[in-house]
């Protein structure tokens, strides 16, 4: 699980960084390019498998993750494994699979980088991720696009309104308030959200899922979202 659930964070003192992709030469720059930017990397590997006894008993803000591993392990195990360490995932990937980014995104990656990106947009993705913030850019919407098998939620007027507000970073209160409605009814449409985003497989059980889930649908830009609690 996410340390980062309930609203986007402050930047850490230090940022820690961990790096597994399998090709070494990736990992070396990687690595000399976020010492450069002043971060603790607090961990390298060419495998999940290798890097998380390296991780034990470490704090890490920030995993970056190659999109596709030679060791046959998948981009959904990866990402799952990665996140409970309590660590946020950016994928660092060619991008040229939009399946693959998709399932990355679904399984709670904060983003995706092109390897092809410059080291100052990589360095400043993995600050905005280690903000807590959902990283929202062109790679992530054309997976998104190119998806035939991406299934929106059909949700209703003032259920897209709840979770506009509620996902930017409002506090329920606030969002019954803006709205005219009960604190209840407010957690009533809330309720209703998640269950249709269960519905086809797009699970939100966190704020920041909410936050991904109207991102990935239209319903709210990242450039609205709220630096504020529940």
């Amino acid at each position: 699980m996410s340390r980062r659930e309930g609203h986007v964070a402050e930047l850490p003192q230090q940022v820690r960084v961990a790096i597994v992709d399998d090709h070494e030469s990736v990992v070396l720059g990687l690595r000399a390019a976020c010492l450069d930017a002043g971060f603790d990397v607090v961990g390298v590997a060419l495998t999940m498998d290798a890097l998380l006894p390296l991780l034990e008993g470490a704090t890490v803000d920030v995993i970056v993750l190659d999109l596709s591993l030679g060791d046959a392990s998948t981009v959904t195990s990866n990402l799952q494994r990665a996140r409970a360490t309590g660590a946020d995932v950016l994928i660092h990937s060619i991008a040229d699979r939009a399946s693959s980014i998709r399932d990355a995104l679904a399984a709670g990656a904060a983003g995706v980088i092109p390897k092809t990106s410059s080291t100052s947009i990589v360095m400043a993705a993995i600050r905005q991720v280690a903000r807590g913030e959902v990283l929202n850019n062109l790679e992530w919407a054309s997976a998104i696009d190119a998806d035939q098998a991406f299934s929106r939620a059909q949700l209703g007027r003032r259920e897209q309104d709840v979770l506009h507000l509620y996902a930017s970073g409002l506090p329920l209160k606030a969002v019954a308030a803006q709205l005219g409605i009960a604190p209840s009814t407010a957690r009533e449409y809330l309720d209703r959200v998640r269950a249709k985003y269960v519905e086809v497989g797009r699970p939100a059980p966190t704020k920041v899922d909410l936050l991904r889930r109207a991102v990935e649908d239209g319903i709210l830009a990242i450039d609205d979202v709220r630096h504020a609690g529940r």
